[in-house]
Order: structure tokens, then sequence, then C-alpha cells
């Protein structure tokens, strides 16, 4: 059995999409989920889910091992980040080489680094008038956004749509992909 650690910052919904996605499967489960932030909302919805949750600050897991040994623990096979903000230590990306993968809410390389996330990508994709958008999944290296692309989602940008419209769109091709890429990569 495979065993997925998913890094989350917020709400949560790409963690329960996964969770779910893979609750009754013979080949992987997820089995952890970790946050930078106490008061996240992915806590509730992992607890809910009957899947262990914890939550670590700055110093756990950029100046101290504390982070990187509950991953030893874990044994993961693979280490999602799904809306997970802080920048990813080099001490855990070497510890586990290419089994590091996140979500990015815009076509990488475009609207990519630093700063790019959540509404600033879909606010910035509609101030440039930008005509197709989607999501890119990709390995995680030590800068921001600039792994090994490993897929990418398309749509479209109406000429009409808000910040908040592409928002949505972006969060559909999230839960239809993101735990088929998942599964995908699992059983290569």
């Amino acid at each position: 059995m495979k065993r997925i650690v998913i890094f989350a910052s917020g709400s949560g919904s790409n963690a329960e999409n996964l969770i779910k996605f893979f609750h009754n499967s013979d080949n992987a489960s997820v089995i952890q989920v970790l946050t930078n932030n106490p008061h996240a909302k992915v806590l509730e919805r992992a607890k809910q889910l009957k899947v262990s949750a914890l939550s670590f600050n700055k110093i756990a897991f950029y100046k101290t091992d504390d982070v990187l040994n509950i991953l030893k623990a874990s044994n993961p096979d693979l280490i999602i980040l799904a809306g997970f903000l802080w920048k990813f230590p080099e001490a855990i990306l070497n510890v586990f080489p290419n089994k590091v993968i996140n979500v990015h809410p815009a076509l990488l390389p475009k609207y990519g680094g630093k700063g790019m996330y959540g509404m600033h990508v879909h606010e910035a994709v509609v101030a440039n008038k930008e005509p197709k958008t989607g999501i890119t999944i990709h390995y995680v290296n030590e800068h921001y956004d600039e792994g090994a692309i490993i897929f990418q989602a398309k749509c479209n940008v109406d000429n009409n749509d808000s910040a908040k419209d592409v928002a949505a769109k972006i969060h559909e091709l999230e839960m239809e992909y993101f735990p088929k890429v998942v599964e995908k990569l699992l059983n290569e």
C-alpha cells in the first residue's frame, strides 16, 4: 500500500478530495495531513475523515528536523502540497527526491513564483486578459514553482470572467485531475 502525506495551509478542499479518492483504494491511502496553520480548516476536514493531522511552526519546519523526522517516521511514497504556501526546505527535498509534488493554479511558467498563489494568480490572469489558464501539477524543487512539470489542464477565460469565476474553473480542474495524476504517479 502506497503512503501519501499532504501539506496544506488553508481550507483543505484538495486534501479532502484526495483523501476521499483514495479512501477505498487497494493501492494507496492518505496517512497524514500536515499544516503550518493551527487554525486551518484542513485540520477539521482530516479529523472528520479519520486521517492523522498535525500543525507545525516555522522553527519545526526550517530550523530543526522535527517535520523531517515526522516524515521519515511516516515513510511516504508521495508528499503532496495542496494549497501549502511555504517554500519547501531543501533538507526535506534531499531526503525525498522526486517524491514531493504541488498543484499550482496557473499554467506554469506563467504566474508562478513567490506571492503567486490563490486569488493573486487569478487576479493577474484576468488583469492580463489571458485567453486561457489552468492548473499545473509539478515536482517541487528548491525554487517556487520551478520544478519539472508533470501535468497541465487548461480552461478558457471569458472576457467577462472575474477572478472569482476563474477560481471556480480552476477548482473544478483540481478536483477532476489532481487525484488521477497522483494515482498515475503512484502506479509508475
